[in-house]
């Protein structure tokens, strides 16, 4: 595991849930921080408070990644104010709604697909120059147990995608590999106090499926923040190309 003292980390979504969690661990393990967010400007205030007391280096970048050119735009200034990148985390990502089949159409299709793949693939083009400079790098995909087992009723669209995660993951790490950059993916379970367990997932089906899991709970964001701090640290590693499944047992690759 290598030392994060003075890296250069870039996590989008990082304004709660699993970003903010992240962005937090990677200022404890002595990163600089530029942190993007889509809306909701009080979690990222409150990073760069901390990163002020930690010693560290941290500012906020608003941008709507859907959009090609704040995409290109957000990921050139963080990169500026940071002085290059070592450190991506691809943690931008949503279900929307719950639709079945029948009532999916192509603006939904599109809405998702932008919202989980174009705005990882968009960061990571932008972020790749940077991150070949740096003598090792590190990038970090959420993906979700739906992409692994197809997700609960409705969730079609949303599990599509992160299936493909897991397959953008395994493919870029060959691309980039010689490079230097090792690309690897998390693909949390049921993960409580998130903006998307709070919207799409009532008590009763959270308590259904917590009687599912071998160790009698769900997590939090922290039991996904910590090993992504981890893959972030092997940016001279041997990992590469990997999805860790963290969801307490309940489904096992």
């Amino acid at each position: 595991m290598g030392s994060l003292v003075g890296k250069r980390a870039l996590v989008t979504g990082a304004e709660q849930g699993i970003g903010r969690a992240v962005a937090e661990g990677l200022l404890k393990a002595g990163c600089d921080i530029a942190i993007h967010y889509f809306m909701g400007e009080d979690g990222p205030r409150e990073l760069i408070a901390l990163a002020t007391s930690l010693g560290r280096k941290a500012q906020s970048f608003q941008a709507d990644l859907t959009d090609e050119a704040a995409a290109v735009r957000m990921v050139a200034d963080a990169a500026a104010f940071l002085g290059g990148l070592d450190v991506l985390v691809n943690n931008v990502g949503g279900l929307v709604e719950r639709r079945f089949i029948e009532k999916v159409d192509l603006p939904f299709w599109k809405k998702v697909t932008d919202i989980n793949l174009v705005t990882m693939m968009l960061v990571t083009r932008e972020a790749v120059p940077h991150l070949a400079k740096a003598n090792g790098a590190s990038i970090v995909n959420l993906a979700s147990l739906a992409g692994r087992k197809g997700g609960h009723a409705g969730s079609l669209v949303y599990s599509m995608t992160k299936g493909a995660v897991l397959t953008f993951t395994r493919a870029l790490s060959a691309d980039l590999g010689p490079q230097g950059i090792r690309v690897n993916a998390v693909a949390p379970g049921l993960i409580l106090g998130t903006r998307f367990h709070n919207t799409h997932t009532s008590k009763e089906s959270a308590d259904s499926t917590i009687r599912e899991i071998p160790l009698g709970r769900a997590g939090d964001i922290y039991d996904i923040a910590r090993p992504i701090v981890f893959l972030a640290s092997e940016y001279d590693g041997f990992i590469t190309g990997a999805t860790l499944d963290i969801n307490g047992g309940i489904y096992c690759a």
